[in-house]
């Protein structure tokens, strides 16, 4: 056989592998449980599938909330926080990322703030999702109104930032670096508000059911998204 045509199978053989690879990569990921609800139009919200994601249109018009999904986790399952949100005037986009991980789209906010006109947008993100989003935040200080970090922590330099950052997480997380969780504290103004749910876990930010390495919540996933939704309100509404 000659050179060329060993060359092109072994090409072709190893192109077939990186497709399966990928489609098998893609596939493993925590689906969404019963979101069903919180994914239809109610008296107050209306849910629009749109190419960045989702689109959560509510009776507000002034606001919104950008959110960046957890790596692995189904955008979906984080429905039931910005349809809470939505339905108290704040607009939310839930992102669609690439292989259901942020880091391969960090800059997708800008997609949604090329096309919606808003006096004010917050970006929010939980666990790997935040910490792209607090990055994305960090190459544009001068536009985002607030900054909420699910389980997540920035890795860029936010001190010098002109608006608020709200950590958020519960202290049954196992699954949170804890010691990157402090130096990403130092990353942020020194006033920026730490919120630690008692009972909450990481898993619980959105409905995916339990994830490995994290523990047992002792609260229900209601409680720690009324938590969420809350702390969130309340910063915009400040």
């Amino acid at each position: 056989m000659k050179k060329w045509v060993k060359v092109i199978m072994a090409v072709f053989v190893l192109a077939v592998a990186l497709i399966i690879a990928t489609a098998v990569y893609a596939g493993d990921y925590y689906s969404a449980v019963d979101v069903d609800k919180y994914m239809t139009d109610s008296a107050d919200v209306h849910v629009t599938e749109i190419k960045q994601g989702w689109f959560f249109d509510g009776p507000g018009s002034e606001n919104a909330l950008i959110f960046y999904p957890g790596a692995k986790v189904d955008e979906t399952a984080y429905a039931p926080i910005l349809r809470s949100v939505s339905e108290q005037g704040v607009d939310c986009f839930l992102m669609k990322m690439p292989l259901h991980l942020a880091l391969f789209n960090m800059d997708k906010a800008d997609e949604i703030l090329a096309e919606y006109n808003y006096s004010d947008y917050y970006l929010a993100g939980h666990s790997l999702g935040g910490a792209m989003a607090a990055n994305h935040a960090h190459k544009h200080q001068d536009g985002p109104s607030g900054v909420f970090l699910l389980a997540a922590y920035p890795t860029e330099d936010l001190t010098a930032s002109p608006f608020p950052i709200v950590f958020i997480y519960g202290d049954r997380d196992t699954v949170l670096n804890r010691e990157a969780l402090e130096q990403g504290f130092d990353l942020c103004p020194a006033d920026s508000m730490k919120i630690e749910i008692a009972g909450g876990n990481h898993a619980q930010f959105g409905s995916y059911g339990d994830q490995k390495g994290d523990s047992e919540a002792t609260i229900t996933p209601e409680e720690q998204w009324q938590i969420t939704v809350e702390t969130i309100l309340d910063t915009i509404n400040q």
